[in-house]
């Protein structure tokens, strides 16, 4: 791997980092031989490094163009252009940033200024007390040098904004070690393309070991991996901590339960900012983890689902009249049985409403239709991949049965399908909906009342454990998964990305 520091002026550049090679902006820029591979490193285009270190990223100055050109030229920039994006955006940064707020209070609550401001240098703080939160900054914001400022207001500390910060502007005492965490950097990011030759190409499968209802049980997991090993990828379990690990990788697959306002989404947005195949990409989660969004959208293509009626707080009195009752209430994020209540009576309708409106400016309600058991149909890539019976526990009428703490009392048989064995009608009307998401991984359930289908919702990440939904395909259902994931990076490789509705 070569490594190419590209500043203002190499005559300023203070630092000595081994194994890098110093060079001007104007000349990275509008040098022939940079454009193809470098003449001095004999070394394909994708080998090469380019760590953009000029005094400003801002748009159309010499450090966006350097990092924008990288990118084109199929060199492995840092910053890549995507973040220089993110560094715009405070707002959009301090959204990013959510998951570490418990972080922040506890590494700050010992300082006595309301004020704090952290160097990063390349993931890495020169006081060591602050590295874990300077590599999770780092790993969201991937800029070689930041200062991140905070604030506390009453008792609470605030992350009030990042920027990037120049070579020149870090203290004299401080370049030593700047330069060695430079170097530290860049060589575990060598190693770990080197580490890439064997197999063909990397896979990070994201979990949550501590999830206690995980979209793929522990035993499932490994036959994901094991499949992804049989077509020469090499898959890796990572959690949350790993954000700054995703550009080791060519392809993310979630397996943990996907929220909007989530280390999940922040994941995925981040791995498809990077270029890399992601199931399940950002827009997916965005869309089907609103039932609002699904409602209308179903509506909007003539899609049979239950009556239903986008309930706010000037028409709470028209539900009972317009669905009867019962009915089900919906907040638009739930999942898992979470979030959704059914109302038999006028006295529990007003309560029910009330409380999730608590949440979200616009819920859903639909008519109940009883049935014995649900569908689920799991589609990829705009297929079928597998076809289940989900029923309830006696007594109840969803799958998973919670106490009022939410916690799992019991859940429902799940049953495989042989794909031409289920109702055609089911089929058909599943991938019409998940198709009008994207090309994800989505799973599609369906209630069937007489001959009538009706489609309840489509959610991304959906649930593939060893011994239900792949009982009849065996091991067969995870290599179609993971030949997915291989067809799509070898896409990419040769520049041709999948696109996604």
């Amino acid at each position: 791997m070569a490594i190419l520091i590209v500043v203002d002026d190499p005559r300023d550049w203070p630092l000595e980092i081994p194994h890098a090679t110093v060079v001007a902006a104007h000349t990275y820029l509008t040098d022939p031989a940079y454009a193809a591979n470098h003449a001095s490193t004999h070394v394909p285009s994708h080998s090469i490094t380019i760590v953009n270190l000029c005094k400003s990223y801002r748009y159309q100055s010499l450090g966006y163009y350097v990092s924008l050109l990288a990118e084109a030229r199929d060199h492995k920039p840092l910053p890549k252009v995507g973040a220089i994006e993110d560094l715009q955006s405070q707002n959009l940064l301090r959204y990013l940033t959510g998951d570490l707020s418990a972080l922040i209070q506890r590494l700050l609550a010992p300082l006595k200024p309301d004020n704090f401001e952290l160097g990063i240098y390349f993931g890495r703080a020169t006081v060591s007390r602050y590295d874990v939160l300077s590599r999770q900054l780092f790993g969201l914001l991937p800029i070689p040098l930041l200062c991140a400022r905070f604030e506390r207001q009453q008792d609470q500390w605030n992350l009030r904004s990042v920027r990037a910060i120049a070579v020149n502007d870090i203290a004299p005492r401080d370049r030593e070690f700047v330069a060695i965490a430079a170097d530290s950097y860049l060589t575990r990011r060598g190693q770990g393309a080197k580490r890439r030759a064997s197999p063909r190409f990397d896979l990070a499968i994201l979990h949550d070991p501590d999830n206690p209802e995980p979209p793929s049980n522990a035993k499932a997991m490994q036959k994901f991996r094991k499949a992804a090993e049989e077509l020469n990828m090499r898959a890796e379990l990572i959690t949350r901590t790993d954000i700054s690990r995703l550009p080791e990788f060519d392809a993310l697959f979630i397996r943990d339960t996907t929220f909007v306002n989530h280390y999940t989404y922040r994941f995925s947005r981040r791995a498809f900012a990077e270029g890399l195949v992601v199931i399940d990409e950002p827009d997916s989660i965005l869309k089907c983890n609103n039932k609002v969004y699904l409602a209308e959208l179903l509506a909007q293509h003539n899609i049979r689902t239950p009556r239903t009626l986008l309930v706010h707080r000037d028409n709470i009195s028209v539900i009972a009249s317009r669905l009867g009752l019962p009915c089900v209430l919906k907040q638009p994020d739930s999942s898992f049985s979470r979030g959704v209540i059914k109302v038999e009576a006028d006295a529990e309708l007003l309560p029910g409403v009330t409380g999730l409106l608590e949440k979200s400016a616009l819920i859903i309600a639909q008519e109940w239709l009883p049935t014995e058991f649900d569908w689920r149909v799991g589609i990829l890539d705009r297929r079928v991949i597998f076809v289940a019976r989900y029923g309830f526990p006696a007594g109840h009428w969803q799958v998973i049965k919670r106490d009022e703490q939410q916690h799992k009392l019991s859940e429902g048989f799940t049953q495989a399908v042989a794909v031409d064995e289920a109702p055609e009608d089911v089929v058909r009307i599943a991938l019409k909906s998940a198709n009008l998401i994207g090309d994800g991984f989505y799973g599609v359930d369906i209630k069937q009342v007489n001959n009538r289908c009706y489609v309840i919702e489509v959610n991304d990440n959906p649930n593939v454990d060893a011994g239900n939904e792949d009982a009849l395909l065996k091991d067969a259902l995870y290599r179609e998964v993971m030949s997915v994931f291989l067809k799509r990076v070898e896409a990419r490789k040769r520049g041709h990305s999948p696109s996604h509705r």
